[in-house]
């Protein structure tokens, strides 16, 4: 049987193979492989009619539901490249990425229509509206937009989608950015493809698993979740939770036997009583998105000693990068693996060649998973993807050729044995004292105490250390208040003296998140500065 080259030749695969599986479930209700490739088929057909032109974008602002899937696939069935927004985003925010790929077709609910009516106008390249609610768009006010009903949409005769290859555009994930306006990363079929079946070989995926998509589809790690399971055969469970006991709920009621998520949330589900059910179904729980807290590991270890963990890294630049086995794990749980299969990840000095073990240096991802570069953003690009010396590790003097890699801005170093150790970010390491220190090995330290529920360190600039080092964090659950002076004698016992908190301030949870789900340390920093302000 022929192997999927496209995106949504994932689903087609899995439809051939298990027609009658269970591909999706929301709610209640499920989808089989041959009813969600059917549904991918009207889709793209529908795309087709209203006249999408090759390599054109498709907004789908949408909660996790079976629509945001269908229109996600379907849009590279057509030819066209799709643009998940996250839910969470503000309309000024959604109406920027709208303008910033010139996006042409938005696929969206009534509700959040009604959200994003004052900035549509904005839009300059927006012509199409497709509604999730047929009734809704009949009766839609916005009469510069073309407006289609959902299943008036899906019932198009058939027809086939503009003829692209694998190193064409399929989507653009909009990262949410340190600074600035976000990102638009622009991924190719075979980026994405390549990723799916890297991710199910070490995870070891199959029909049998159930996996839970519990992060936004808008996050690589979180649309990982699809394109794994899809080619895999197996099913995936959408779930638009509010609290984590909702997340475990769903791993009990549907069986879960895969959980990938991000440290604040796991932090988060550590803290709670898991139902013995869990641990008899759940296979493996990865993280990604931030180091987790070893005392975290532990913990979720406890809950579901059956689980195997992974611990991953990853670039959106280049949707998967690393992982760590999980026979590694107790050996060297500090660190982040190995390049994941069909991926070789370099740490090289600024002047381009290889560091030596244990030499700190920037991690650089080449390979087949290597994206396109942001979109319209020659600038930002330039600074990210780069070309590899002709030397360097993988490369010979005879190739003419150049290739670009991701260069990943992270400093790690590798061990004599080649495993990978996170050192920091270079635009979050703080400088203090003459040292250089990572936050996230302050907050580790934190989370070691016990004493802190979930927490976010950053530099403030100091006329004699250069940088003082200050801490946000909430009480651990079930604890009650925490006395800063124990916390701070913890921290003193604990860490170097150039690496003690200078302030450490207790809020009330949970600490805010960026869209992807991580705690936003620049957003928590930006505040404290404003208010000691002078």
């Amino acid at each position: 049987m022929t192997e999927p080259t496209l995106l949504h030749e994932l689903i087609a695969a899995s439809s051939r193979r298990t027609p009658q599986a269970r591909a999706l479930t929301y709610g209640a209700d499920s989808m089989s492989y041959e009813s969600l490739q059917a549904a991918v088929a009207g889709f793209a057909a529908g795309l087709m009619a209203q006249g999408l032109q090759r390599n054109e974008r498709v907004a789908i602002y949408l909660e996790k539901r079976f629509e945001a899937v269908i229109a996600s696939f379907g849009t590279p069935a057509a030819g066209g490249v799709f643009v998940p927004i996250n839910p969470l985003l503000k309309p000024e925010q959604v109406a920027f990425i709208l303008r910033d790929c010139n996006v042409r077709v938005l696929v969206t609910s009534p509700e959040r229509l009604a959200l994003l009516a004052p900035v549509l106008g904005e839009c300059h390249d927006l012509r199409d509206v497709v509604i999730t609610n047929t009734e809704a768009a009949k009766a839609s006010p916005l009469a510069h937009l073309a407006f289609t009903g959902w299943a008036p949409l899906l019932a198009s005769p058939p027809r086939a989608g503009h003829r692209v290859i694998d190193t064409d555009m399929a989507a653009i994930l909009y990262t949410s950015g340190s600074t600035g306006k976000p990102k638009g990363v622009v991924l190719s079929h075979r980026n994405m493809v390549a990723g799916a079946k890297s991710v199910a070989s070490y995870l070891e995926n199959g029909p049998q698993d159930t996996l839970l998509a519990a992060l936004p589809l808008s996050f690589d790690a979180g649309f990982s979740q699809l394109t794994t399971a899809f080619y895999a055969g197996a099913r995936v469970v959408l779930l638009n939770y509010l609290m984590p006991r909702d997340v475990l709920r769903a791993m009990v009621h549907e069986g879960v036997t895969g959980l990938t998520a991000v440290p604040p949330l796991y932090i988060q589900l550590s803290q709670l009583e898991w139902s013995m059910a869990i641990n008899e179904n759940l296979r493996y729980f990865a993280n990604t998105g931030g180091r987790m807290p070893r005392d975290t590991l532990m913990a979720l270890r406890q809950r579901a000693p059956k689980a195997k963990p992974f611990l991953m890294y990853g670039l959106t630049e280049a949707f998967r990068s690393t992982y760590l086995p999980p026979d590694q794990v107790d050996r060297r749980p500090d660190s982040i693996g190995k390049a994941i299969p069909n991926a070789e990840i370099l740490v090289l000095r600024e002047d381009g060649s290889p560091c030596g073990p244990e030499e700190p240096g920037e991690l650089v991802h080449r390979g087949a998973l290597v994206g396109m570069g942001y979109w319209n953003d020659a600038e930002k690009t330039a600074e990210r993807y780069k070309l590899l010396a002709p030397d360097a590790p993988g490369r010979q003097p005879g190739l003419q050729l150049p290739e670009y890699a991701v260069f990943s801005g992270d400093t790690v170093r590798m061990d004599a044995e080649g495993f990978l150790y996170f050192i920091g970010r270079r635009d979050e390491m703080m400088k203090t004292s003459g040292y250089r220190v990572s936050p996230t090995e302050v907050e580790e330290i934190m989370y070691a105490t016990q004493m802190v529920g979930e927490c976010v360190a950053f530099g403030v600039e100091h006329p004699t250390l250069g940088q003082a080092i200050h801490v946000i964090a909430t009480s651990a659950m079930n604890t009650g208040a925490v006395g800063l002076n124990d916390l701070m004698a913890e921290c003193r016992s604990r860490m170097p003296a150039y690496m003690v908190p200078a302030g450490i301030e207790i809020v009330a949870g949970p600490l805010p998140r960026n869209p992807n789900g991580k705690i936003d340390r620049k957003l928590l920093s930006s505040e404290w500065l404003e208010r000691n302000r002078g």
